[in-house]
């Protein structure tokens, strides 16, 4: 049996970088998004380069398969662009997954942005080529909103442009404090994102591999009986066990009161007994205010604090670049 596969960072954003946008999943519901996002990187000094079917439509679908792909594809190709930012979620990143070129992916590593159903494409680079990849703010509904909170942004350009150990997550402001579920502290590398994708993984060769790592979850709009089978299909499959850690972001609309069960009451029946470090409110997920969190590196949890923590940086300095040609 193979090892892990060894982690590959992408070199860290500079001024002047071209920024790509893709549609791996569904179409803009409102396309002045698009141009907004766009002004959004032109403001921070970067280039922006859209996909050629960035525009396409099928509906649920941002276009056709082959042609999401072939954006994905170019946009790793293209020597002059540095980063990759998902234009939103919705769905369909799953059905990419068997065609991607994970050579290409792997042979010019960059930074990828995006979250929700981008949480695919985390897992499948991230255990495929070893990627670190990130769980970000998209241009829907985030980067292209009129009024994207500072909190989002400053997190956002840390996290891409830092070529050092970004330490802990910051308190977002006007957000419920987070609750601890289980006391302890872990560390391990950082692996998950949205609850369903996570699921949907299971069975398939992109599975997340959970084994010593810090699970990281989030879901939207699913009721609490939904979380529940959830991560009940997560337990059955080991997962939630062979954790080092479990933080929960913030589960938007999904039964935080009122919900018979409650949302956290779900959560800390399948955990609590398990006695894994695990707390519930890491500002990050479906959010105007969110935390950019680096996938497929080492982070310490401390789930009496409420807190995550990197303990290396998440991408490299841009001087490594020529490595990634």
């Amino acid at each position: 049996m193979s090892g892990p596969t060894p982690i590959l960072k992408p070199p860290a954003l500079v001024e002047g970088d071209t920024i790509g946008i893709i549609a791996p999943a569904s179409p803009l519901p409102d396309p002045a998004y698009l141009a907004r996002g766009i002004q959004f990187w032109r403001s921070l000094g970067y280039r922006v380069r859209t996909g050629a079917h960035i525009s396409k439509a099928a509906g649920y679908l941002a276009g056709s398969d082959a042609g999401r792909l072939a954006d994905l594809h170019q946009m790793f190709r293209d020597p002059e662009v540095k980063a990759i930012t998902c234009l939103r979620g919705g769905y369909g990143t799953l059905r990419l997954l068997a065609d991607l070129d994970y050579n290409l992916i792997r042979c010019h590593p960059k930074i990828l942005v995006g979250y929700s159903d981008i949480t695919a494409l985390h897992l499948a680079l991230n255990k495929m080529t070893g990627l670190v990849t990130f769980h970000g703010p998209m241009l829907y509904p985030e980067l292209g909103s009129e009024d994207l909170p500072p909190y989002t942004r400053e997190n956002l350009c840390r996290a891409l442009t830092v070529a050092s150990p970004l330490g802990s997550i910051p308190p977002a402001p006007g957000l419920p404090q987070p609750v601890t579920i289980n006391p302890g502290q872990a560390e391990g590398i950082v692996t998950g994102g949205n609850l369903s994708l996570v699921a949907a993984t299971l069975g398939t060769p992109f599975e997340i591999d959970t084994r010593a790592k810090i699970l990281f979850l989030e879901e939207v709009d699913e009721a609490p009986y939904r979380i529940d089978r959830m991560l009940t299909q997560l337990k059955l499959a080991g997962k939630l066990e062979a954790a080092a850690g479990i933080v929960f972001g913030i589960c938007t609309r999904c039964g935080e009161t009122g919900s018979n069960p409650a949302l956290l009451e779900v959560i800390a029946g399948h955990l609590t007994p398990s006695g894994i470090p695990c707390f519930y409110g890491l500002p990050a997920g479906h959010l105007a205010i969110q935390a950019t969190l680096p996938l497929g590196i080492r982070a310490r949890l401390d789930a009496a604090a409420c807190t995550l923590t990197y303990l290396e940086a998440a991408v490299a300095p841009s001087s490594c670049r020529q490595l990634a040609r």
